[in-house]
């Protein structure tokens, strides 16, 4: 069975995916969020970090564990109840975590809105939707009927998008932001695209889109970032020899 240095995986994530230099929220803690002995034989990848995909990785037999969504959200402590069984099966099963947020959505090739774009078929790629100090997005010129492009969508997400059809029948200018970015439909509209593709949104933002002529598409905050942990871990299998698998736990949100 091969193995690679853990200290030598994530030096490798964190120049790959520049996560010092790439701002986020503080609460995100990207890179190494837990140790395992220094050994890794079989990588893991899913969306979040929880009692459910941490116990999904043990039974993977995986001793390193990729996400999107880490453990440090809100308040870390204290380390009772559900938090307390997470941080014994990673440490019983000496099981190490590696979480990258925004540095994973912002990646010209690995991340979540670079291979979202890819599936969609859309071209010639530009920076979209600046925020945190960089743009994490992409945007497209393109001539795709609406329909046409929620149908493209469902079909690299696996999830019925929700349409907000509140712009043009013939989508020209294309932006994309995975996960929960609806609320920000007028910034999206501010940088002149016609059609938001992204996650999730609140209610209110039916009538936003409305009232912008904007085309709205909702395709899953999980659905739409399943692309980068699974284009990562696949990298990461190719460097260090390793196997990997993805671990599907839908949320439906």
């Amino acid at each position: 069975m091969s193995n690679a240095s853990l200290s030598a995986i994530v030096r490798y994530c964190d120049r790959l995916l520049r996560t010092a230099q790439v701002q986020d929220d503080d609460r995100a803690a990207n890179g190494l969020q837990a140790e395992n002995r220094g050994l890794v034989t079989r990588l893991a990848a899913a969306v979040d970090a929880s009692l459910a995909t941490v116990r999904l990785a043990l039974a993977a037999k995986a001793d390193l564990l990729l996400v999107h969504h880490g453990l440090f959200w809100a308040s870390t402590h204290p380390w009772t109840g559900e938090r307390y069984q997470l941080l014994r099966c990673l440490l019983d099963h000496n099981l190490a975590l590696y979480s990258s947020h925004l540095p994973l959505d912002a990646h010209p090739k690995l991340g979540n809105n670079a291979q979202l774009a890819h599936a969609l078929g859309l071209q010639h790629l530009r920076p979209f939707f600046f925020d945190h100090g960089q743009c994490i997005g992409f945007q497209a010129r393109a001539r795709i009927p609406r329909a046409d492009l929620a149908a493209r969508l469902q079909r690299a997400t696996g999830a019925q998008p929700r349409v907000i059809p509140a712009g043009p029948k013939l989508c020209r200018r294309i932006g994309l932001v995975s996960g929960g970015a609806g609320d920000q439909i007028k910034k999206a509209a501010q940088e002149g695209v016609d059609t938001f593709i992204t996650g999730e949104g609140p209610h209110w933002t039916y009538a936003a889109a409305e009232h912008l002529g904007l085309n709205v598409l909702y395709g899953g905050h999980y659905a739409t970032e399943t692309f980068g942990v699974k284009a990562l871990a696949a990298s990461l299998s190719r460097r260090f020899r390793l196997p990997w698998t993805f671990l599907d736990y839908p949320t439906g949100l």
